[in-house]
């Protein structure tokens, strides 16, 4: 197989990015807003004006209909893969530590999916987590939906809801047949979701279901993948990432307090 990488950078409007070629930033959202000096995701075939509930897949959705490519993968303006040392980042800065085309280069070889490291919910589930900080009534259609159209995954849709760690981010690296794979399942499954969920009485924060369920979607998707062997564990590397920016820590910690605690859902993010 070929390696011509395209790796997304989805950003809803202007910053730095990476200067190396294997990046190509992406403007999400853009139906309507004015150049930014991006890859827009509103020509050719595209789901631009859901942005607002589907979030950085509209520029997935933008790549996998419009671009050519052997691996597509899906990174964002704050998080990136990196195989640098903390110690590099602190020295060199985190947007020198990013991951370059060479550095990929050999996980390319070994691997069919590169996904970042493993978010882990030590004190609840997949599910009791999204749960408590959202609303679980989205997990419950979403169940229906697989069980009524795709019902060959409820049993790892099960298993990933009662596991405690995911994927997340909806970040990835695959090659172009498995990415053609999962996009053409999960946004059939999105779009039926949608049919079901009623956003007019949601903040612009709630709207973003279809973003935060399509992060369980992907790890069903390769857990039935892998039952059914058209994937083996080995084929899938977790990489670390960095984000740029800070992440305010007390508020994120308190919020999850008050999710767990007293059902307060989250209001925005950290």
């Amino acid at each position: 197989m070929n390696n011509d990488v395209k790796l997304l950078i989805a950003c809803h409007k202007k910053c730095d990015v990476p200067q190396d070629q294997l990046y190509l930033p992406m403007h999400v959202g853009a139906a309507g807003k004015e150049d930014i000096g991006f890859q827009r995701d509103d020509t050719g075939d595209n789901i631009s004006e859901k942005n607002p509930v589907y979030c950085e897949l509209t520029g997935v959705y933008w790549a996998w209909k419009n671009l050519s490519y052997d691996w597509l993968g899906l990174v964002h303006y704050r998080r990136f893969f990196t195989v640098k040392s903390s110690a590099y980042q602190k020295k060199n800065g985190k947007i020198n530590s990013v991951l370059t085309g060479e550095e990929l280069k050999p996980y390319l070889n070994r691997y069919k999916v590169l996904v970042p490291k493993k978010r882990h919910y030590y004190i609840e589930t997949v599910y009791k987590h999204y749960a408590h900080t959202f609303s679980q009534e989205q997990l419950d259609e979403t169940r229906k939906i697989l069980a009524g159209k795709y019902p060959e995954y409820v049993s790892s849709w099960d298993k990933v809801m009662n596991s405690r760690g995911i994927y997340i981010f909806n970040m990835f690296i695959m090659n172009r047949e498995l990415t053609d794979r999962y996009c053409t399942w999960l946004f059939d499954v999105l779009a039926a979701l949608e049919e079901r969920v009623d956003t007019s009485k949601m903040t612009a924060f709630e709207k973003r279901y279809a973003g935060r369920v399509s992060e369980r979607l992907f790890n069903v998707w390769l857990d039935h993948e892998i039952e059914t062997g058209n994937l083996k564990k080995a084929d899938i590397h977790e990489l670390p990432y960095l984000y740029l920016g800070e992440i305010d820590w007390p508020r994120k910690i308190s919020s999850f307090l008050m999710a767990k605690l007293f059902h307060k859902k989250y209001e925005k993010s950290f």
